[in-house]
């Protein structure tokens, strides 16, 4: 385990997982519990570069990018939980299920990325997600990812 980290700024953000802009899809990550839970922030900006198409006139953040910030969210917990542990490694989904949109995201809006725990058994951990915008709910799903090592 590694010493107690309750958030991340945009900068821990970047040296705990290896995603990087257009692709990382949270700002910081807050009221982190380590091996339990964890909340991303993403201020989503009319600048987003999937809004061009995602539709013109009438743009939505998609469906399939909220789950990946919930992964992403996920990934830090696990970095707050292992520390060095996940260095240079990688996590992958293997399981997405149960996933419901209920409301649409929109520029302007700030999403919280709420992931808990459910399991962890070596490289394979479980979660549950919601992503959530003014307390309401927008997103949920259950998910798991493994931890790899690249090099391996």
């Amino acid at each position: 385990m590694s010493q107690a980290v309750t958030e991340m700024d945009y900068g821990a953000v970047l040296k705990a997982i290896p995603h990087r802009p257009p692709f990382l899809l949270i700002d910081k990550v807050v009221d982190i519990v380590a091996d339990e839970s964890a909340t991303g922030i993403r201020a989503v900006s009319s600048n987003e570069p999937y809004f061009a198409g995602h539709f013109p006139g009438h743009p939505v953040m998609p469906g399939v990018l909220i789950v990946e910030a919930l992964a992403q969210t996920a990934a830090c917990l696990v970095s707050a939980t292992l520390g060095d542990e996940t260095e240079d490694k990688l996590v992958f989904f293997t399981t997405i299920d149960g996933v419901k949109f209920r409301k649409p995201v929109l520029p302007g809006c700030l999403l919280e990325l709420k992931v808990k725990k459910v399991s962890a058994r070596g490289p394979l951990w479980k979660f549950t997600g919601e992503a959530h915008v003014e307390g309401k709910k927008v997103t949920e799903c259950q998910f798991s990812a493994m931890m790899i090592d690249p090099q391996a």
